[in-house]
């Protein structure tokens, strides 16, 4: 823990994924929650939004046209994950968690907020991708793993035996 008033830092990724919701709601039951009002961490919420050039992919014939819509449905996008976060905090009775909005590639906008932070610790939720999805679109769990200048806790949802 920092020294005097000065909390640690906990930074949260988020997306529109079930695992990452659930990322979300297993963190404030275990770090927040049961804390509440003095929490052990300051806690940032960030979500990247991917670009829409780059969502749309490969430039071509029409990619203009494209574009101004998936950059749209983005925005939708981030604004329903914000939404939700709040609403998850809200639930759990978790005040003053700061969500952030950024446009950019997960993995690097996480890294990069955890730099400005000083984050002791970062969040994310595991996707659960086989081999060959993971390593065509690269997981961000397994980057920040070993890129981000902290602890990372990977928090997976666990798989439901039918």
């Amino acid at each position: 823990m920092a020294t005097g008033d000065e909390k640690s830092v906990m930074v949260v990724g988020v997306d529109d994924s079930e695992q990452s919701t659930y990322a979300l709601e297993w963190t404030l039951d275990r770090f927040f929650a049961p804390y509440a009002p003095n929490y052990p961490f300051k806690l940032f919420i960030v979500h990247a939004k991917p670009n829409a050039v780059s969502a749309v992919g490969l430039a071509g014939p029409g990619t203009a046209e494209v574009v101004p819509y998936v950059d749209a449905d983005l925005k939708h996008t981030a604004a329903k994950v914000v939404e939700k976060a709040k609403a998850i905090c809200q639930s759990k009775s978790v005040h003053g968690a700061v969500i952030e909005v950024f446009e950019g590639d997960a993995r690097n906008i996480l890294c990069e907020v955890v730099d400005k932070h000083h984050a002791s610790i970062l969040v994310v939720g595991s996707h659960g991708y086989g081999a060959i999805k993971r390593a065509v679109l690269g997981s961000t769990s397994d980057y920040c793993a070993h890129h981000a200048h902290c602890s990372v806790m990977i928090v997976k949802k666990p798989k439901i035996k039918g």
